[in-house]
Order: C-alpha cells, then sequence, then structure tokens
C-alpha cells in the first residue's frame, strides 16, 4: 500500500513535476494549497493534476475556485483504490471478451480520463490477450506488449494511442481460453499425481552409470524418425496419458486443432505398430 504524502512531500512532488515540464503552473500559493487538497495525499494523483493544469495553457493565476471547476471537469471522480476502478477494468475486460470494441474503447478512456496509470492498463491487456484469446490469435500477446513498450518509450498522450490500438486488435480478435483452462487443469494434475518420474528413455545419461541403469535407453530422437515424431510414451509410468489443451475452432486455433488431431491419430498408429511388432 502506498504511503500517504503530507503536504511537504506533495511540494516537493510539484516542484519536480514544474521541472520535468519546463513551465510553472499558473497558480499562486492559495492555488497549491487547493492541488494539495485535490491530491489528498496521492503523490500520482497530483502529478496528473499538474499535468492537466499544464494542458490549459492559463496564462496567470487560476483562482482557487476556478482551478477546481477546470479540474474536476478534466478529472472525473475516480478512486483508484476504490470501487470506480476495479468497476472499470472489470467493465473493460468483459466488453473486450464480448468482442464489443466500442464499448472496449470507451472505458479504456474513462479509465484515461479519471487518472488512471496507463501501464495498469497495458498489463491487463496483456493478461487478456493469454486468457481470453490465446492460440486463437498468438499475435494478441506480440500486439499487447508492444503496446505497453511503446508507451513506456512515448508517454502520455502519444503512447496512449498504441494502447489503444491494441485494445482494438483485442476486441476484434477470435476468442479463446483454452490454453487458460488447459494449464490450470495441467496444475491440478501436477498436485494430484505428486512427484512421479519421468520413463527412463526420456532421462539424460550424463555419466556412466546412469547410462548403465538404464537412462535414456530407447529413446527415439525424433528427428530422425519419419515425419521427425516418434510417437514415444513420454508419460510417467505409473500415470495414464492425459489431454488438458482442447483447442477451438476459432481463429489459428482451428490449424492448431488440425495439427493436434493429426499428431495424436500418428501416435496411436505408431505406438499400435510397436505394440503389434512385440
Amino acid at each position: 500500500m502506498l504511503r500517504r504524502l503530507d503536504d511537504g512531500a506533495l511540494g516537493t512532488l510539484l516542484a519536480r513535476a514544474e521541472a520535468a515540464l519546463d513551465r510553472t503552473l499558473p497558480i499562486d500559493e492559495q492555488g497549491r494549497q487547493a492541488l494539495f487538497a485535490m491530491a489528498d495525499g496521492d503523490g500520482r494523483y497530483l502529478i496528473t493534476l499538474a499535468e492537466q493544469l499544464a494542458q490549459l495553457k492559463e496564462k496567470g493565476p487560476v483562482p482557487p475556485q476556478r482551478l477546481a471547476a477546470l479540474l474536476q471537469k478534466r478529472a472525473p471522480l475516480y478512486d483508484k483504490a476504490q470501487e470506480a476502478h476495479y468497476n472499470l477494468i472489470s467493465a473493460l475486460h468483459k466488453s473486450l471478451r464480448g468482442s464489443d470494441v466500442d464499448a472496449a474503447l470507451y472505458y479504456f478512456a474513462r479509465m484515461l480520463d479519471g487518472g488512471e496509470d496507463p501501464k495498469y492498463i497495458a498489463r491487463r491487456l496483456v493478461r487478456f490477450a493469454v486468457e481470453d484469446i490465446g492460440m486463437a490469435d498468438p499475435n494478441a500477446l506480440t500486439q499487447t506488449l508492444a503496446a505497453w513498450d511503446t508507451y513506456d518509450r512515448l508517454g502520455s498522450p502519444e503512447g496512449e494511442l498504441a494502447i489503444a490500438q491494441a485494445v482494438i486488435y483485442l476486441g476484434t480478435a477470435p476468442k479463446s481460453n483454452a490454453g487458460y483452462v488447459a494449464f490450470g487443469a495441467a496444475k491440478r494434475s501436477a498436485k494430484e499425481h505428486g512427484s512421479l518420474a519421468p520413463p527412463m528413455h526420456i532421462l539424460n545419461a550424463p555419466t556412466k552409470l546412469m547410462k548403465n541403469v538404464g537412462y535414456g535407453k530407447g529413446y527415439a530422437y525424433d528427428h530422425d524418425a519419419e515425419e521427425g515424431f516418434s510417437g514415444q510414451d513420454y508419460w510417467p509410468e505409473e500415470m495414464e496419458a492425459q489431454a488438458f489443451y482442447e483447442p477451438t475452432d476459432r481463429g489459428f486455433e482451428a490449424r492448431v486443432k488440425e495439427r493436434l488431431d493429426y499428431w495424436n491419430k500418428r501416435r496411436e498408429q505408431l505406438q499400435q505398430s510397436e505394440h503389434d511388432a512385440g
């Protein structure tokens, strides 16, 4: 939890903000106190107010009453630690999941207008890309990471456009949570089955003793096999093969499903041939 800043610390922060903006804000001492009161100990919000005030292009000291009206108009009520914060990020996430690009852009703009840290939104978009799109469009992850990196390089407001582009990409992309579901199932299976050893034939044998006791014996090097696929069994001997990942028929994942179906069929054929030969 962030520490609440007193007026002295806020004053120091405001001076640094003016230096970074390379201009003195159009406020007198009363105006500074009004800014401190509006920030209420939140240093990040004070910086947001300073940036907004600098954009107003006011020439003379702005009276405290007018200052409050101008900044409140530009910064709607939005408590980043309370309900509005969670409501809007939830609305953005669910609008993207429902492929409503315009609604997603609206909530994105609402969050920015309320003073939300764009990097927080960028992080959530990365999460969305892997949780709700996944292999249906693997490029979604690339897009969100690129948007985050672009914002880091450009800052506000130019970098916000890159995040907006990522919002549009995610909203229009095909959706799949198959990877998310598969990973959850794999974690549950790992916990359920405990520390089972992999089969001997896929264990490395860095020492002569390990080789003598059977480590690596019978391993089929897939690149030497027909089609580059041996069809070997890689599961622990005490455990039947599991099926965690069930790809959808949406987007790129439809092609992944075709590949997976092909390899599963070939594995069954090769293992059956090996069984018949034995």
